[in-house]
């Protein structure tokens, strides 16, 4: 799958080029169930066989991904709260959980967000809690640019130096998901454990 995903890119970047990596990267980060690791490792394989630029790449996918999470983020600013304040109660979800919600993501929701952005499975729904609580767009667009710059650097930097090797890109992928689940988690509770320190 993974060298089918590179003919398919060494035939379709002289046409789509970077633009065609914001485009799929948008797709993988909103309700489309396309993998991020289908579309940057390869694309990185190729900047590393000179066919491509490894920041442009880089710069493409995270793009992307904030398109994406911002087409989620509107979605739900647009329906989400709407529908749960009128249906919530059928969902058994309380107007005061719905308060909750947003005084959450108003004190924190720039570190969920950020840690939510380098979870697989998490990644494409964060944007979700965020739009319904009306989290402050530039606060919203921030943490999930850092967040997902950081986890396309990753994957290119696996497409970079592993890329023509599919097994060692997906087991050394398998290693890193798991470091970052372990790295996310310590960064979660040592900011929980700042923040309540002063309280």
């Amino acid at each position: 799958m993974f060298h089918q995903c590179v003919v398919w890119l060494s035939e379709t970047a002289g046409q789509w080029g970077y633009p065609g990596i914001v485009l799929l990267m948008a797709l993988e980060s909103s309700f489309f169930p396309f993998p991020s690791e289908v579309v940057i490792p390869p694309a990185a394989y190729l900047a590393a066989s000179g066919k491509m630029n490894l920041s442009m790449v880089i710069l493409s996918g995270t793009a992307g991904s904030l398109l994406g999470a911002l087409l989620n983020y509107w979605l739900a600013v647009q329906f989400g709260l709407p529908f749960l304040e009128r249906y919530g109660r059928y969902l058994l979800i309380s107007p005061q959980a719905l308060e909750k919600s947003h005084l959450f993501f108003e004190r924190h929701g720039h570190i969920s967000t950020f840690i939510g952005r380098l979870l697989p499975g998490i990644r494409q729904y964060i944007s979700l809690p965020a739009g319904v609580a009306r989290m402050g767009l530039l606060t919203f667009c921030g943490a999930t640019a850092l967040g997902a710059g950081i986890w396309v650097m990753v994957l290119a930097g696996l497409g970079f130096w592993f890329g023509r090797n599919e097994q060692r890109v997906l087991h050394n992928l398998h290693w890193v998901s798991l470091g970052m689940l372990t790295v996310c988690s310590i960064f979660a509770l040592v900011y929980w454990l700042r923040q309540k320190q002063r309280v």
